[in-house]
Order: C-alpha cells, then structure tokens, then sequence
C-alpha cells in the first residue's frame, strides 16, 4: 500500500537519471492530455454520428472562440507551473504555500469574468466570423452552456496544473481519466437518448469536467507534507500575485495570439463551405492526439526546468533538454508514418461521408511531416518558460502566427482563385500552419542556444545557488 500512495504523490525531478525522470513524468501527462483531448473527440464523433455534419462542423466552429476567452485560465495555469516546480525545487515551503492558494483565488476571478463576458459576446463573434446560417444557433448554444459552466474547466486546468509543478502527473491523470469516462456516458446520454443536440454535449462537458476538479482540490487537501493549505494563503498578495501575472500574462498572450490565428483562418475556412469546415474539425480532433505527445514533453521539460533552476543544477537543465529532445523527435516521427499509412481509418470514426474522409485525409497528409518541427519547438520552449523566460516564447509564437501563417494562408487562398475555387483552394490553410510549424522549430532552436533563458534563471535564483551561467 505504501507503495502505491509514493506512486501518486509530488516527485523530485533534481536527482535521478534526467530522461528517465523526464518519462516519468511525461507518460501520465500524456495519457491525460489524450484523455483531455478525447472529451472534444467524443463531442464530436458522437455529434456527427447521432446529428450530422452540419452539427460537427458547428461544434468545431465553436472552439476557436472558446480558445480565445480561455486565455485567462492559461495564464494562470502556466505561471503557477513555473512557480510551483520554482519554489519546490528551492524547498520553500511558504513561497509555495502562498502561490498555490492565489491561484485558486484569481482563478475564482477569472472564471467569473468569462460566465460574464462569455455568453454576451458569443453571438456577436459568430457573426464576426461569417458562420454560416445552417449552424450559427448550434454554435451559439454551445458555446453559452460552455461559458456559464466554466468553472469546472477552469480549476482542472489551474489544480492538476499545481499538481505537476509538484511533479505529480499521475493523480492528475487519474481524475481526468474517471471525468472522461464520466463525460461520454453523458454524452450518449443526453444526445442519442434524451435527444438533446448540440445543447447536450456541451452540458455533459461541464458537468465531467467539474467533476474533475473537485477531485484535484480534494487531492490538493491531503498534501500537507509539501505546503499549508490555509485560508490566510488565499489572499492575493501583491508578491505573488504580480509574479504569476508576469509570468502567465506571456502564456496567456501567446495562447490569445493563437486563438486569433485560429479565428482569423477560421473565418477563412468558413467561406470555403460547410464541407471544408467540417473537414478542418476532422483534421484538428486528429491532430489534437498527433500533437499531444509534443505538448506533454513540453509541459515535461518546464515542471523539469523549474525544479533544477529551483535547486540550481542548470548543468542537469542541459543533459535533460538533449534528453527530452531525442525522446521527442523520435515519438513525433513514430506518429507522422502512422498518420501517413492509417490516417484514412482514423478520419472515418468521425464520419460515413465517403467525400469528406478523402478530402479530410489530402489536408491530413499536408501537416503530417510538420509534428517532427514541433516536437523541437515545445521542447525548447518549455525549457525557456520553466527557467521563467516566458517572454522569448511569447515572441516567437507572435511571429510565426501573425506574421507568417495569417498572411501565408490568405496570400495563397488569393492567388488560387478559380472557377472551381472562387476563394481559392483550401489547402490554404493547412500549408500556412506546416510553414509556420517548421519557422517556429527554427527560430526557437535560435533563441534556446542563445541563452536569455540562462541568465533569467540566475537572476531569480542565482543569490541562492552558488553556479555560473
């Protein structure tokens, strides 16, 4: 039984072989982050199964707005990582004390900012996006149950977040694991049995995603060896809550930046027609579990990175980020000739439409090579946000986003136009995202050997450690 519990509770990533620390750590994350994306999945394979493809494209429609207002949560989530494993690598009981219950309040904040603005400016968005008339209400519907249940999503993503700064990755996996099992019996239920719609599955998001939460607060409760967790730790210092802020609000901007490419090409891939629409919902659930093992590293390398900044093994930061980037690469090229041999199978579980599975598999086979460019960018951008260097990433992410995949995507949608495409080829959109994947890789292997991130760790630690950078 001992046993047992040592296996769900917070793990010390500064001593230890790197890359086996680095595994252990990543393969619970990765399990949940397919979990996590199962819940969007399974809206969708059932929605297009038991409604349609109009009701699959409306529910795809719905996530690039979602993404927008989320943006807060991300923030939030990514600078308490960073302080999280910061402050446990240092052994500082109280300064992890404190971060972890401003957290929960700002949290608390933003989640009643989104109920509010959320539902209000939904429509409003819609329309902006040129949404077609066939499933704007579904849209809509969707996205106001979402918005006024956020809080579930809210404080999973802000709880298991501590959780793996704490390097538990396991636990957070768990609860996710029983609130996706949770998430399509109710999914089932509410649209094949109670014929619910689109309205249904969202309601069934809600509800299995606040279900997790509530075991991470839970879970959270029982840690009393690692940090106090007392109601005078809940007010929002102005220390800690400025040092989230700056650490997060780069996160939450990046994560903004992304969510108004998605929604700039979203406006795009919408005036292609519903068939292409719901061909880019296809493409991205897919991509969503192709690109979730490049993500896990990610999230890896920053709990890695700020535990060993934390205790000033930078030397160990290194031989880790060479590590992390073997394992990547190596698991990203595994799934690009997966994706190349059974991608055809894959598009077929979300719909019968003979049409739509090929044309979805020709935009597939686009991104395809484009994980191997990320599995290096993730990586190396984890690595800069856990040494704090949140900025550089934030930067990089502006550039390929703007500055390449918006202007790529409608340059080429504007000098393809046609009798048969009169606003352009589609394939568009799918050639900007794999440039602006691959300029990425590049740019931040640039600034990762450039060494901002060094310097940012010792001015943050360097007056409790006694190493040279």
């Amino acid at each position: 039984m001992s046993k047992l519990r040592s296996v769900f509770t917070a793990k010390d990533m500064t001593t230890g072989t790197p890359w086996k620390r680095i595994l252990e750590f990543s393969i619970p994350l990765l399990i949940g982050n397919i979990a996590q994306q199962f819940y969007n999945t399974a809206d969708s394979i059932i929605v297009g199964r038991y409604i349609g493809d109009n009701a699959l494209a409306a529910v795809g429609s719905a996530w690039p707005i979602l993404n927008l207002l989320l943006v807060l949560f991300v923030g939030v989530a990514t600078g308490a990582g960073i302080m999280v494993s910061q402050y446990y690598g240092a052994r500082d009981r109280e300064r992890l004390s404190h971060t972890i219950g401003v957290c929960i309040t700002l949290t608390a904040i933003a989640s009643l900012v989104v109920m509010i603005a959320g539902p209000l400016l939904a429509k409003p968005l819609l329309s902006l996006l040129n949404t077609p008339a066939a499933i704007i209400d579904w849209c809509n519907d969707y996205l106001v149950i979402f918005f006024l249940g956020i809080i579930g999503f809210s404080y999973y993503n802000i709880l298991s977040g501590i959780l793996r700064g704490l390097g538990d990755s396991l636990s957070a996996l768990v609860f996710l694991m029983i609130s996706t099992l949770l998430n399509v019996i109710l999914d089932i239920w509410f649209v094949a049995g109670l014929n619910m719609g689109v309205p249904g599955v969202a309601l069934a998001t809600v509800l299995a995603q606040g279900v997790s939460a509530v075991l991470c607060f839970m879970k959270l409760k029982k840690m009393s060896d690692i940090f106090d967790f007392r109601l005078s730790y809940f007010i929002p210092l102005k220390e800690y809550s400025l040092r989230l802020i700056k650490l997060g609000l780069p996160s939450g901007l990046t994560q903004a930046i992304f969510s108004f490419a998605m929604i700039t090409v979203q406006s795009l891939t919408n005036s292609f027609g519903e068939m292409v629409i719901a061909c880019n919902v296809i493409v991205m659930r897919v991509d969503g579990f192709a690109m979730m093992p490049n993500f896990s590293f990610g999230t890896a390398m920053t709990t890695f990175t700020g535990q060993n900044v934390g205790a000033g093994k930078l030397d160990r930061v290194t031989r880790g980020t060479k590590s992390g980037l073997k394992i990547s690469i190596s698991v990203a090229a595994t799934i690009t000739i997966v994706i190349l041999l059974f991608g055809r199978y894959l598009m077929g579980i979300f719909t019968d439409t003979p049409e739509l599975v090929d044309f979805s598999m020709r935009m597939m086979k686009i991104l395809a090579v484009g994980y191997i460019a990320m599995a290096v960018t993730q990586v190396l951008s984890g690595v800069m946000r856990g040494a704090g260097d949140t900025v550089t990433p934030m930067w990089i992410s502006l550039l390929i986003t703007v500055g390449l995949r918006i202007p790529i995507a409608y340059g080429i949608s504007y000098f393809t136009r046609s009798e048969i495409y009169p606003n352009g080829r589609p394939e568009s959109v799918f050639v900007s995202l794999l440039v602006a994947w691959v300029m990425g890789s590049v740019i931040n292997s640039f600034f990762y050997a450039r060494g901002k991130w060094r310097e940012k760790a010792k001015r943050d630690f360097g007056k409790s450690h006694d190493y040279e950078i």
